[in-house]
């Protein structure tokens, strides 16, 4: 456990910058108590938190959870709700579709009580093309515009974008003044790894930061099952989490850093207290080594 004291500055997320941290949703599991995983992040000094909106629709509907509940969580413990998860842009009607619908209507809710600063997106795995994703990527981006929400689009390789090119090319095309990059070092390393498609990514279209790290070669055959079970906190792996962020900073990048150390090991049990301030420790120390004179 660590001996941080809890964040008590209560600006708006809106706010939060280079020097401040959020635990991802993803961290630990996807249905760790909302209390437990509050506490933790105040006590490892993370100023915000991310928010899976499919983990709130479930305790709204299995436990009568709400907003108010919610809003006293987060101001018991000092923390902001930074970053909303995870909706995924899709261009085809059916349930699939109604499904994100539903995502994206909660999602409003909660940009609109807690001015939540940034909304996750990952694309689709429909086989289409980049053009055919643009449009609604920029639909959805104009429908997060009115709620005040940056939408960050996530390069995947079990999705139809698989590097950080074929996101740059929706982005532009969608050409939305919100919409832009979620730059995941997880999904560099372990997937193009060439830094010179992040230099590429002009700063003002990366919308978000996503930190881990891990070892320099899979632990799982399966890509999927992989990244959700063996992440490590920034500076633990061997994925030079300190370059990565020298870089993105020397690029004018200037974001709240969100970790996102998906590990099955620590997922609910006493051990994600330890995960959760072994991340945020990690993270100061990856900052302080990419802030450090050359």
């Amino acid at each position: 456990m660590c001996d941080h004291a809890p964040v008590t500055d209560r600006r708006s997320p809106r706010q939060l910058g280079p020097d401040d941290l959020v635990l991802n949703h993803f961290t630990i599991g996807r249905t760790h108590p909302l209390a437990d995983r509050f506490a933790a992040a105040a006590a490892a000094g993370f100023a915000g938190v991310g928010l899976f909106v499919g983990e709130y629709l479930r305790l709204r509907a299995e436990e009568g959870f709400d907003l108010e509940q919610l809003s006293d969580l987060l101001d018991e413990h000092g923390l902001v709700l930074a970053d909303i998860e995870v909706v995924r842009v899709w261009n085809e009607p059916g349930p699939a579709s109604d499904v994100q619908a539903a995502f994206e209507r909660t999602a409003w809710e909660l940009a609109d009580r807690f001015e939540c600063r940034y909304l996750q997106a990952i694309g689709p795995t429909l086989g289409g093309t980049l053009a055919e994703t643009a449009a609604p990527f920029a639909a959805l981006c104009d429908r997060a515009a009115d709620h005040g929400l940056t939408v960050g689009l996530e390069f995947l390789p079990f999705t139809d974008l698989v590097t950080a090119a074929d996101v740059l090319r929706v982005v532009e095309a969608a050409d939305r003044p919100n919409g832009g990059v979620c730059v995941d070092i997880w999904h560099h390393f372990r997937g193009a790894n060439d830094l010179d498609l992040i230099r590429a990514i002009p700063a003002e279209r990366v919308m978000a930061v996503q930190m881990s790290d891990g070892p320099a070669t899979p632990v799982l055959e399966s890509y999927f099952e992989d990244c959700l079970r063996c992440r490590q906190a920034p500076g633990d792996g061997d994925m030079d989490a300190a370059g990565f962020v020298r870089l993105l900073l020397d690029k004018g990048v200037r974001l709240p850093f969100s970790i996102e150390a998906c590990n099955d090991t620590v997922w609910d049990g006493p051990g994600a207290w330890e995960h959760i301030a072994r991340c945020g420790d990690g993270m100061r120390a990856t900052l302080a080594a990419a802030r450090a004179p050359r």
